[in-house]
């Protein structure tokens, strides 16, 4: 992938040898490096001002990176035993910086990470028994007015904070009138049909849509106008054959363009990424390769917009330093073969 700088790819252990961790790939030629082995990764953050600084949510709380991934520090975390699935740093306010836990909690740092402190429990009811913990997937940030942030929970829909975390208001009751409709029906691993709308695995604010919310669920993608009050099937069936909603990105370049991450399941042998250059009103297939399992994260590089990069489940890495018009695939070592993150810089 001539020209990017860093990729980094979040894998998770597996039963059969599988290693976790995060796995480096740079421009130089040097290929895929092992980087970070001391736990699983599930999300990974490049800072938005400072490309050298990277942030990574593990099965052991938050680490961090100074010198692109070449050495690695666990922040100041006050618990243990959290597995940390999404970290956000607000590009309005760099020394903020929010972490999402497993089980359920949010953690804020005022001082760029160096240390967090746990914020009120969000209090939400516990609408889905799963057989693992509910966990904060994705936070998204209002561009406009600090301290409005969203998040959604795996398996328990959204919620919006307007003071920084210190209290949450639930987005999740117009998602459960959307679970009774027959075709967004889904019960896998509990014992209510509403579970694929409350499946939530990322969420994303558009510069031209400030006050809009888009979430990506089990049973597609969903916008709110109104602060998560209400929410509006975006249809992108009409688009594309795969409708199970892993990753929704907003372009650092162009606030109009989205990327989405589709496929037919959580463990699938397909998957695509599908970009909107108006504000997802309609979609396209993006890539050009073809992913062999679900298509789970997508990459912006903040500083170049001709790169795009993406991860499939069972061990691909796809990337594009031309807009879509051509891509490299960058073999993940055989080690590597449950990924749920990726990002670059």
């Amino acid at each position: 992938m001539a020209g990017s700088t860093h990729i980094y790819a979040g894998a998770a252990a597996t039963k059969d040898g599988g290693a976790g961790g995060v796995f480096r790939y740079t421009a130089e030629g040097d290929g895929w490096q092992h980087v970070f082995d001391k736990a699983d990764v599930h999300a990974i953050t490049v800072h938005p001002k400072s490309p050298d600084t990277v942030f990574i949510g593990t099965k052991d709380g938050p680490y961090r990176s100074t010198d692109r991934g070449a050495h690695w520090e666990r922040l100041g975390f006050p618990d243990r035993d959290v597995q940390v699935w999404s970290i956000l740093v607000d590009r309005n306010d760099p020394n903020t910086v929010y972490a999402g836990g497993s089980p359920v909690a949010v953690y804020r740092s005022d001082d760029g990470g160096e240390h967090f402190r746990r914020m009120p429990d969000p209090g939400l009811p516990n609408r889905v028994a799963m057989s693992f913990p509910c966990r904060v997937m994705r936070f998204a940030a209002h561009p406009r007015k600090p301290g409005d942030i969203y998040a959604t929970l795996e398996v328990n829909g959204a919620m919006h904070s307007r003071d920084g975390g210190e209290s949450w208001e639930d987005c999740t009751q117009d998602l459960l009138r959307l679970a009774t409709e027959p075709r967004l029906k889904s019960r896998i691993l509990s014992d209510t049909d509403a579970e694929g709308m409350l499946d939530g695995h990322a969420i994303a604010i558009s510069d031209t849509d400030p006050d809009g919310v888009i979430l990506a669920v089990r049973m597609g993608l969903f916008h709110s106008a109104d602060a998560g009050k209400s929410w509006q099937d975006m249809q992108v069936s009409r688009f594309s054959p795969y409708t199970y909603g892993r990753d929704i990105r907003v372009s650092p370049h162009d606030p109009k363009t989205l990327f989405a991450c589709l496929s037919v399941a959580a463990s699938s042998n397909a998957g695509a990424l599908f970009h909107s250059t108006d504000t997802g009103q309609t979609w396209q297939r993006f890539d050009s390769v073809a992913p062999q399992s679900t298509v789970m994260a997508v990459a912006m590089h903040d500083r170049d917009p001709a790169q795009v990069h993406f991860v499939a489940r069972r061990g691909q890495c796809f990337g594009t330093t031309d807009g879509g018009k051509s891509w490299r695939d960058a073999k993940m070592p055989a080690a590597c073969r449950d990924l749920y993150a990726v990002a670059c810089g």
